[in-house]
């Protein structure tokens, strides 16, 4: 069958009748797109057929040969190999929407990848498959090995030296590496992979401890990890994601609350890579078909200081592989002022004067990665005097503090929170603090405790502070108990916190109407503020962002609060008390970080609801 574009072609009178036949005949025996044959074969030119693609799809056509010279951060944004497999480049970024170079627009699964691995919404243009593969090996080149990627061009320092426990051994790290056009230089370690780790993956076959053991204790691999796990604190990511797919290896950075892709290692790396991070955590190397847990420490000389962090390893048998996370905790991160986790100064007032009560329960409520635990860690820090005894049970002890006895939970062995619990009530404590309560018997143990003269602090997984009461209630606990026991409930969410090397006013007011769907008053808004805006600079690595910054919303019980629970008032009933009485949401508290040009309207946004 003739297609459009060769029919449009001879139309044009750009090609004839005979030369559309031959390649037709010559796409027939070895495939390929008819316009990359036609080129070829010298019967068209590549900026009539970039033309002409353009008019076919509807869409703006680009030559690539008499392109500017694109940016190495966004270049950076799309792996070398996800641009030669699909034949797209990406040209530049305005905001979130990103200008990709194909050779067919209508490659929605083009185009789903590519939003998958940046983020970014694709705007597609057209170009000749010819000039986009001449593009592709200018801008990445021929190798396939295996890089690392900096986030929009940032560079990534110096990698240092390092020392890491696990396994019953110590490994030195991996030296610098050296780094060039905002891309650190593997090409050495790869033609190591190479020679020396050549490894057969096959599902089927489980392998022998002795085979896995071998296969992690290669010198590239242990490299290729010690990178990674460096690469990580450089950049001051929260979690490593190593994901195994069918076809492909992937390994993720969550940095300030957003997952970034950083490295594709060659698929026959899975299993020698698992094995290496399964040995430093202690964990079992021929089980793969069980869930694992395990720690790794890590100790790092990092500009002429000496550091430990500690990773947390878990390990979930999936599809096509094992994908492990990794938790980074990092004790000199761990901020444990109350006055800089972002509290507004009515909120931190109420917490405070609750914290400081002698009995009574005080609850932490939010998602994983919200900030629960450093909430719960610096409200103890303040309590933490040689008069008290302070005991914890936690699932894991992330942060060891002098002066307080932390418990690790093993559910393997029978010591759960409840068990734990019940063993503090003995050891005449003052304060307890209960990593989660999971369930009736834990919440059951934790109420009567702060019933009978002791400061509980928890946490547990609600949307928001008034709902806690209506989760509290459906485990089985009596409102009675609710309403008696409970002094205070904050629930919390982390956004990104604008950067304030680069941070811009925006040009443009949003409407007044636009404003009060966000949550703002009118008050404020007839005051008027200032909006910012991301930029991005090397201090931020492109992002516009920097840190995060918490939202805060604190439910304090009161005689009109307890005296609505008696009587079974539902979450939004409660909710509408609390405004009342002057608590402030998690949205209005996003709008306080806007309005002090902490963050951004985008970003209250996406962690918040009115």
């Amino acid at each position: 069958m003739v297609s459009k574009l060769g029919e449009m072609l001879v139309k044009a009178g750009l090609i004839s009748e005979g030369q559309l036949d031959e390649a037709i005949k010559i796409q027939r025996r070895e495939g390929g797109k008819l316009g990359s044959i036609v080129v070829r074969h010298g019967f068209c030119s590549d900026q009539d057929i970039v033309s002409f693609l353009g008019m076919q799809y509807g869409v703006p056509a680009a030559d690539l040969d008499q392109w500017p010279s694109i940016e190495n951060g966004v270049i950076a944004l799309i792996p070398a190999e996800l641009a030669q497999r699909h034949k797209v480049l990406p040209l530049q970024r305005t905001g979130n929407v990103l200008t990709l170079a194909m050779s067919d627009p209508t490659d929605i699964f083009a185009m789903d990848d590519v939003r998958f691995h940046t983020g970014y919404n694709v705007d597609p243009v057209v170009s000749s498959e010819m000039g986009l593969m001449r593009a592709v090996e200018r801008y990445y080149g021929g190798s396939s090995g295996v890089t690392l990627r900096t986030d929009q061009g940032g560079r990534s320092g110096q990698a240092g030296t390092a020392t890491m426990s696990g396994g019953g051994e110590t490994q030195a790290a991996a030296g610098a590496f050296q780094e060039e056009e905002g891309m650190l230089d593997l090409e050495s370690l790869q033609q190591e992979l190479d020679a020396d780790a050549e490894y057969e993956s096959d599902e089927e076959e489980q392998g022998d401890a002795i085979t896995m053991k071998k296969m992690g204790e290669d010198a590239p691999v242990v490299k290729l990890v010690n990178m990674v796990l460096i690469d990580a604190i450089k950049r001051g990511a929260s979690d490593i994601h190593v994901e195994p797919y069918e076809k492909t290896y992937r390994i993720r950075f969550r940095i300030d609350g957003i997952l970034q892709e950083v490295m594709r290692p060659k698929l026959s790396l899975k299993d020698p890579l698992t094995s290496r991070i399964k040995i430093l955590a202690k964990l079992n190397i021929a089980e793969r078909r069980l869930p694992q847990d395990g720690r790794i420490k890590l100790r790092v000389n990092m500009g002429g200081k000496q550091k430990v962090i500690d990773y947390r390893v878990s390990i979930l048998p999936c599809l096509f592989g094992e994908k492990i996370v990794l938790r980074l905790l990092d004790s000199d991160k761990l901020m444990l002022d109350l006055t800089k986790l972002g509290f507004e100064p009515e909120s931190l007032e109420r917490w405070d004067r609750q914290i400081c009560k002698p009995y009574g329960m005080v609850l932490v409520t939010g998602p994983t990665g919200s900030g629960k635990t450093n909430t719960l860690y610096s409200s103890i820090a303040k309590l933490n005097t040689p008069d008290v005894n302070i005991m914890t049970a936690e699932d894991p002890v992330e942060f060891n503090f002098p002066g307080i006895n932390q418990v690790q939970v093993k559910e393997q062995i029978g010591l759960n929170f409840a068990a734990a619990l019940r063993s503090f009530l003995r050891q005449d404590p003052n304060i307890i603090l209960v990593g989660e309560i999971r369930d009736f018997e834990t919440a059951e143990i934790a109420i009567k405790a702060s019933l009978t003269g002791h400061l509980v602090l928890s946490t547990l997984h609600t949307n928001d502070a008034p709902s806690t009461i209506n989760r509290l209630m459906n485990m089985g606990v009596e409102p009675f108990l609710v309403a008696t026991s409970v002094n205070i409930i904050c629930a919390q969410r982390l956004t990104r916190r604008l950067c304030n090397a680069c941070k811009q006013p925006e040009e443009h007011a949003m409407p007044a109407e636009a404003l009060l769907k966000v949550g703002f008053t009118e008050a404020e808004i007839k005051r008027g503020f200032q909006l910012y805006k991301p930029v991005g600079c090397e201090a931020c690595n492109k992002r516009g962002y920097k840190g995060r910054v918490g939202l805060y919303e604190i439910l304090e019980m009161s005689e009109g609060l307890k005296d609505m629970i008696l009587t079974g008032a539902s979450a939004i009933e409660l909710r509408e008390q609390a405004v009342k009485e002057g608590m402030i949401t998690l949205r209005r508290s996003g709008c306080r970080k806007v309005i002090d040009g902490v963050s951004t309207i985008e970003e209250i946004c996406r962690e918040t609801v009115l």
